[in-house]
């Protein structure tokens, strides 16, 4: 496939000759690490670590029993087929 080839070679001497580019593209790949990384380890803490197995099944269980189901899941509250 040459124009496969081609464009592949493209991408690849347009790195080479970059300076200013490479610059931007590691500021680009910090910015990802820390809304990716650090942001997760800010915002969405692990609820069951550090518990035991038995702590960790009553936690799930009581996620899936006792939360109260969606409007648009829960049978009762959506209309009825006429």
């Amino acid at each position: 496939m040459p124009t496969l080839r081609q464009a592949i070679r493209f991408y690849v001497e347009g790195f080479r000759a970059m300076t200013l580019g490479r610059t931007l593209w590691a500021i680009i790949l910090v910015k990802l690490f820390v809304m990716f990384a650090v942001v997760r380890l800010l915002f969405f803490p692990d609820p069951l670590a550090g518990k035991s197995e038995r702590e960790r099944g009553r936690h799930v269980m009581r996620e899936l029993t006792e939360r109260e189901r969606p409007a648009e899941t829960d049978p009762q509250k959506l209309p009825s087929e006429t």
